[in-house]
């Protein structure tokens, strides 16, 4: 949901609809079935200060010796430096990551306004931390310089590359590309970007003591353990392909040699206002996102909500390169949900036969828009069946990162999980 495409904004799915009810002033969530080495801890908190929340939430998540990472996961309505600072008094010298999101995933379902923390900890991990800022602008070296993160981390016999990168930043494959031109497609990737609860003004990165914008942060991760990841979208094609014309920058100016946005409405037979009427464009468009053919499969992208009425354009959630096949997608709340069982399910199975110490869930925010609230409480049920009483934390991200083959790995509406064995 980068770039332009981070405009949608339906008008019934707003942060406060999901209200941290269910969630004290400080929860820990989820048992723990932590191998001697490995264990990973979840807190939560819903202290309206923010240095408060830091240390209820990282009190709550630290359950073992030896911590190597802490996740941070903070509604938009927080001072990230508070937060900062809340989580510092508890875990002095531990590395810290996170960003601001659409909602914070955990047992118990999804909520906003609160502060979810996931600490990862044991002598069998071992975590490095590195930054790029500046990235607009030049985002495939940025990527080849967040590869090297790799290289500092203590080698084991399993691995993956996080990525926590600025949703405003366009064209994220380019920083996938980067990673994979020094990487190869030995190490897979998972990550997403940061979110701002629908506002649309700019979220926000964090790392150790610091407050990022314009970034990504990349975090390499080896175990003695498997480590695996599932990703789904739920969506199916419909009709016969599209074939790229015209594109450029974000956005998509011809299909079949045909403005771009008149070809799209009639293969959707969208309604006579969804033409002319931006908020209608994006209302009806939101659950008829567009599909690209990639090497590991069919992609999903948002559409953008910066509709080129005058151009006939159209704005996607990443790139959609010319001459490239794309195909109108559909699904419902079952596909969906059956999506989120097949992410889990595929993430655990990876873990051949080890039992998982914890889950990182990352779902779409456009995906919560079209679950809508009902939906993605049974969203995070599902995902809390299959985590069978292990600690899982996460976000409603502005796009998710999933690379296990082939060179690209951003997803639009797709559920990307990690499994720690």
């Amino acid at each position: 949901m980068n770039g332009d495409s981070g405009n949608i904004t339906p008008g019934n799915v707003r942060p406060e609809n999901v209200k941290p009810e269910n969630v004290g002033p400080t929860v820990a969530v989820g048992r723990t079935r932590a191998h001697p080495d490995r264990w990973m801890g979840v807190g939560r908190s819903a202290e309206t200060d923010g240095a408060a929340a830091g240390r209820a939430a990282a009190g709550a998540a630290a359950i073992g010796p030896d911590p190597q990472l802490v996740l941070v996961f903070v509604a938009i309505t927080y001072e990230p430096a508070e937060v900062l600072a809340g989580l510092r008094e508890v875990l002095p010298g531990v590395p810290v990551v996170g960003c601001t999101t659409h909602g914070e995933l955990g047992p118990g379902g999804p909520t906003d306004g609160t502060v979810t923390v996931a600490v990862i900890g044991g002598t069998g991990f071992a975590v490095a931390v590195r930054v790029a800022e500046n990235v607009s602008g030049r985002q495939r070296e940025a990527g080849e310089d967040l590869a090297r993160a790799v290289d500092a981390v203590e080698r084991r016999a399993h691995r993956v590359l996080m990525l926590l990168t600025d949703g405003a930043i366009r064209d994220q494959e380019s920083i996938l590309r980067g990673v994979y031109s020094v990487l190869g497609a030995e190490v897979p990737l998972f990550g997403g970007a940061c979110a701002d609860g629908w506002r649309m003004t700019g979220g926000y990165l964090m790392s150790d003591d610091r407050v990022l914008s314009d970034a990504v942060i990349a975090v390499a991760i080896t175990s003695e353990a498997p480590l695996s990841i599932g990703v789904r979208h739920g969506w199916s094609r419909v009709g016969q392909p599209m074939i790229v014309t015209s594109a450029g920058d974000g956005r998509v100016y011809t299909l079949d040699d045909r403005p771009a946005l008149d070809v799209y409405l009639e293969r959707i037979e969208a309604p006579p206002r969804a033409w002319t009427d931006p908020e209608v464009f994006t209302a009806y468009t939101l659950s008829r996102p567009l599909g690209i053919q990639r090497r590991s499969g069919i992609e999903a992208r948002n559409l953008s909500t910066e509709v080129d009425l005058v151009g006939r354009s159209i704005g996607g959630g990443g790139a959609i390169d010319h001459g490239g096949l794309t195909w109108v997608l559909t699904g419902d709340e079952r596909s969906i949900l059956d999506a989120t069982d097949a992410a889990c399910k595929d993430a655990i199975d990876g873990l051949d036969g080890a039992p998982p110490v914890g889950l990182l869930t990352f779902s779409c925010a456009a995906l919560r828009a079209v679950l809508g609230e009902d939906g993605i409480v049974k969203e995070g049920a599902h995902v809390e069946k299959w985590a069978d009483g292990v600690p899982f934390c996460g976000f409603y991200t502005y796009g998710e990162i999933a690379r296990t083959r082939g060179i690209d790995g951003f997803h639009n509406q797709t559920l990307a999980v990690l499994a720690l064995g």
